[in-house]
């Protein structure tokens, strides 16, 4: 890692930035194919939390509650209704071509800050979504906070990102000067 006694030289702006933004790439990539093996990753999270044994307690609180609302709901749709996962494949799916589009901000983020925009654009809407949607499809207010954060979590990164190009920007643009082309 290069120290620069320079932080805002050009390559030291872009390595940061490409820190951060293939950090949020990946945070991207893995949030989504962790959508393909639902009812695999809800039943180990039952086991671990006990839920699951003959002589398992009723849930005493919420979360657990919860996790058995969802783990036997999606038992019963891949029992009678497998084709409903398919939403949750392209869900996934989505998820990494979102991923993919974030290397035009990585290859050049001056030119495509557009890129890190929409981002931003689509974190601040997860949260509406979460809070209108969520009531309609019976999410817990708790759970709908947890999909809120996502945005919110997901913003930090890319207003970093942001920040960081405009410098980039600023670094790459030569002075002007008003009296260019007279003499001193």
């Amino acid at each position: 890692m290069n120290l620069s006694p320079y932080p805002h030289e050009p390559q030291v702006l872009l390595r940061r930035l490409r820190w951060v933004l293939a950090a949020f790439m990946a945070g991207l990539v893995l949030s989504g194919v962790t959508a393909f093996p639902l009812q695999l990753e809800l039943d180990q999270l039952v086991a671990f939390r006990g839920l699951d044994a003959a002589n398992a307690p009723a849930p005493t609180n919420g979360l657990d509650a919860w996790i058995l609302t969802v783990r036997n709901g999606l038992r019963d749709m891949y029992a009678h209704y497998p084709w409903i996962a398919y939403g949750t494949d392209w869900l996934a799916f989505a998820h990494v071509i979102i991923a993919i589009f974030f290397l035009g901000a990585f290859i050049d983020p001056v030119r495509n800050v557009w890129i890190l925009q929409a981002g931003l654009i689509a974190c601040v809407l997860v949260i509406p979504l979460a809070f209108i949607c969520g009531p309609i499809r019976q999410i817990p207010l708790g759970w709908r906070f947890i999909d809120g954060s996502f945005g919110v979590f997901g913003a930090i990164p890319l207003l970093y990102c942001l920040r960081l190009t405009r410098q980039l920007a600023t670094a790459r643009t030569p002075p002007t000067s008003i009296n260019a082309g007279t003499p001193p």
